[in-house]
């Protein structure tokens, strides 16, 4: 339910893609508005999109589509074996195969806007979202009219790099008990998340709660992980980019240090770059008004 009752919010819906893939969506705001399709990251299921980002954005102007990507939440999960060991090993830069590509997440946003009747739609990623939506600007240009790629990088192995703690803790075993689960991953929104801004435990709570309940997804996050460590550098396909470009990074973010923000700019001409003091890997109340004004500001430069 809209917590706004100027937003109209759909209720969760389903994209069957054709292609083995069936996403499940939700949209904010009015169908003729510009579309902005927003791609969570690593094992993020839509909701981490919080509703009230999502009303705040429907609410300048945009028809706000998120989705499960495959392998979360209600969305189809993928076949495929990944263990540990592989992921390590992909980790230590031996060579290694995926069950699927950033590219091939890439297509399933595409389907998605496909399913909706919607040629060009503007996009915005967090972390592993970032990363396809950079995707999405190289392989299907025709059809995104303005990216914003927050807290992400290139696929440079020498940028964006990770805290070393959190390695072990993103190979842990995911936990078979909800409250195990509701600990660990309230543990593991403080540890990341923005020191400046820090997010309240019931906050942290509620969702972790949400996501247990639309369902997890461990061997999904393996494969997300796989997706992610094989990716190309992307730095010189970027600089065919030609859409208004924006890119936001905390400067304490520990998943994916700035240097991958930074590099991210710096390979696509004309884009804008975002710093913010005291942000980590996360998307605090305090900065949405900061991100969403980005946001359109970034569209408009589209149409201008």
């Amino acid at each position: 339910m809209s917590t706004s009752p100027e937003i109209s919010v759909s209720e969760e819906l389903f994209a069957p893609l054709g292609t083995g893939v069936e996403l499940c969506y939700q949209t904010f705001g009015d169908p003729s508005d510009d579309a902005v399709l927003l791609v969570m990251g690593l094992g993020g299921p839509m909701n981490w999109w919080d509703s009230g980002f999502c009303e705040l954005l429907a609410s300048k102007g945009f028809h706000v589509i998120r989705y499960d990507n495959r392998d979360t939440g209600r969305s189809t999960s993928m076949p495929g074996r990944v263990s540990r060991a592989d992921v390590v090993r992909a980790f230590s830069g031996l060579r290694a195969r995926a069950p699927y590509s950033l590219v091939d997440m890439a297509a399933d946003g595409i389907g998605l806007l496909d399913h909706l009747g919607i040629e060009s739609a503007h996009v915005a990623g967090i972390s592993m979202g970032g990363m396809i939506v950079q995707t999405m600007a190289i392989h299907h240009p025709g059809r995104i009219r303005s990216v914003t790629s927050i807290m992400s990088t290139t696929g440079k192995k020498t940028v964006g790099w990770q805290h070393p703690s959190l390695f072990s803790r993103l190979l842990a075993k995911r936990p078979a008990e909800r409250g195990e689960y509701l600990a660990q991953s309230v543990a593991m929104a403080q540890l990341i998340g923005s020191p400046a801004y820090p997010e309240g435990h019931q906050k942290a709570t509620r969702r972790a709660e949400e996501t247990w309940d639309r369902g997890l997804n461990g061997p999904g996050v393996l494969r997300h992980m796989m997706a992610v460590l094989t990716q190309p550098n992307r730095s010189r396909d970027l600089h065919s980019v030609r859409v208004p470009v924006l890119v936001v990074h905390g400067m304490n973010d520990k998943m994916v240090h700035v240097s991958g923000g930074r590099a991210t700019s710096s390979s696509i001409p004309g884009s804008e770059l975002l710093l913010i003091d005291g942000m980590g890997h996360d998307l605090p109340v305090e900065l949405w008004e900061t991100v969403t004004d980005g946001i359109r500001r970034t569209a408009h430069r589209a149409t201008s």
